[in-house]
Formats: structure tokens, sequence, C-alpha cells
């Protein structure tokens, strides 16, 4: 017999859905590596998201370059939670930790809630940067500055501290993020 996956409806039933106040153009800004999270994890909390009225910045049709793009700077400062799913393959991408670095100095000019989720990655892999990620992070460091390599090792130190939540555990990481949305109105 098949065993059957548990469901998180029963949980998102019972919250109101949610509009923004404020300043605040997004609810949610999520920063990932696609390949990773793309068609698994991240289509999930999207579709939870949607059904519940939360709004999130999509950045379909924004090509991707080793610089981030204003629009993407611009989403960051508009949105009240910035969520980083950290995964093996995230510091492969100079985009991603150039991201990652744009939310921690956002969450320190604005004010915003940033929080981690962990997938398949160990907290303690991303803030040494040892394992898979350390030598995604190693590779991307090739040809990068001094400078840019220290504040990218900083924000790892940063976020990997954040109370996070191992995907796999979609029930607290759930829960801890409608207590953010919802206490702060």
């Amino acid at each position: 017999k098949k065993k059957k996956k548990k469901s998180l409806s029963f949980f998102f039933m019972a919250l109101p859905s949610y509009s923004l106040s404020g300043s605040w153009r997004y609810n949610v800004f999520l920063s990932y590596h696609g390949p990773d999270v793309r068609l698994t994890f991240l289509c999930h909390l999207q579709r939870q998201f949607e059904r519940n009225g939360i709004v999130m910045f999509n950045d379909e049709g924004i090509e991707r370059s080793q610089t981030n793009k204003p629009e993407i700077t611009r989403a960051i400062q508009e949105s009240r939670i910035l969520i980083v799913v950290l995964s093996d393959n995230y510091a492969s991408s100079s985009w991603c930790l150039n991201e990652l670095v744009e939310i921690l100095q956002c969450k320190e000019a604005e004010g915003q809630i940033v929080m981690a989720i962990f997938y398949k990655v160990n907290p303690s892999h991303v803030r040494k940067q040892t394992g898979n990620f350390g030598q995604a992070f190693k590779k991307t460091c090739q040809g990068q500055t001094e400078t840019e390599m220290e504040s990218w090792i900083n924000a790892f130190t940063y976020v990997a501290d954040i109370v996070g939540e191992h995907s796999l555990n979609w029930f607290v990481v759930f829960h801890i993020f409608f207590f953010f949305l919802y206490s702060f109105d």
C-alpha cells in the first residue's frame, strides 16, 4: 500500500487571507537557486502562498547575469518578509550570493524580517562553507575580489545563525512564516 504524503491544506485553511498594508508591495521575496528547488519545494510553497492571498515577487522573465538587476533590488526593498532558501548549489551562483548580500543590507536599512530555510543542506555547511555547499562556493569565488568574497562569507555566517528550518519540517516552516506575517500589522 502506497503511503500518502501529509498535506498542509488543513493548516492553511485555518488562516485568513492576507492583504498588504503599509508601504510593502509584496508580502514575500524568495531568494533561491532555481534548479535545486523550483520544481519541488518552491512549487509547493508558491501554491500555498497563492491560495492564501500572499503576494510574492515573481522573477520570471528577468534575465540572470553576474550583477543583480534594479528590479530585483527594488523587489527586495518592497517586500515585508525576505526568505532565503539555501540549498547545496545556492553558492554556485554569484547572482544568488549578491542577492543574499542585498537582502541583508535591506534588512539592516528597512527592518524587514529575514527567514532562512535550509533545503537539503546543513546550516553548519553554510556557516563554514563546507561540504557540497563549500565546494560550490569555492568555484564561484574564482576570479572574484577579496571584498566580494568577504561579504558573501559574512552573509553566510549571518544567515546560518538565523533561526531557520530544514525544509522537511514543513509545518514548522509555515507556522513561523505566518507568525511573522500576521504579528506585525
